[in-house]
């Protein structure tokens, strides 16, 4: 019994086994991720690449934010990556989308505290390393969320979602954005007001466009 509840807790806390098929030694494995439907989401400046109603992404994200189990960054990086590069040469074409940054969706300072890491930066730093500044350049001290907001999740109205947030971020820096292309990234959007108002502050700071991927819808 009492090993049993050891295991849990460091199941828990140093979580090491497929979230899907619970294997070793790998987050998320090659299996599982090939049966995981792939249901684009796009808006002029939202892509999402899977549904989160998919069981293994519901538990996978998670696992990530809630679980401490940082090492499915890394797979969610490099789901994201491939298409990043797809979209985004077509924004190069379309839209001269040139040296753009890469900005996480931040927390609050209290959020932060809270869970200890934020959770879309990690996901952005993994990208980061796979793109190594070919497309792109990380940007983690720009955007600030300088309220703390109750959990999105948690409002069902659309209305009430939208007033939630209003003036929920700000730009540190008006000087590191201006005339820059913005990719934001986030695990998941739902009714997309998070990003709305995350993109809307970096417009009014001077950003020529901002666009975003997440993982899920």
């Amino acid at each position: 019994m009492l090993k049993n509840i050891i295991t849990k807790i460091l199941d828990l806390l140093f979580p090491n086994s497929c979230i899907g098929c619970k294997i070793k030694n790998t987050p998320l494995c090659d299996e599982c991720i090939s049966k995981i439907g792939e249901t684009s989401y796009n808006t002029p400046s939202v892509t999402s690449v899977f549904c989160y109603k998919d069981t293994v992404i519901k538990k996978s994200i998670w696992s990530l934010k809630y679980n401490n189990n940082k090492n499915i960054s890394t797979v969610f990086a490099k789901m994201l990556y491939d298409r990043m590069l797809e979209d985004l040469s077509d924004e190069k074409i379309f839209s001269d989308f040139e040296k753009s940054l890469l900005i996480p969706i931040p927390l609050s300072k209290k959020s932060r505290k809270i869970r200890g890491y934020n959770h879309a930066e990690l996901i952005a730093i993994e990208i980061s390393k796979l793109d190594n500044n070919n497309s792109f350049t990380l940007s983690k001290n720009v955007l600030y969320k300088i309220k703390d907001t109750p959990s999105q999740v948690s409002i069902k109205d659309k209305k009430e979602r939208l007033k939630n947030l209003k003036g929920c971020f700000f730009v540190k820096d008006n000087e590191k954005i201006s005339n820059k292309n913005i990719i934001l990234i986030d695990d998941v959007t739902t009714t997309g007001a998070t990003i709305n108002e995350a993109r809307k502050t970096l417009l009014a700071a001077g950003a020529k466009k901002v666009i975003a991927f997440t993982v899920a819808h």
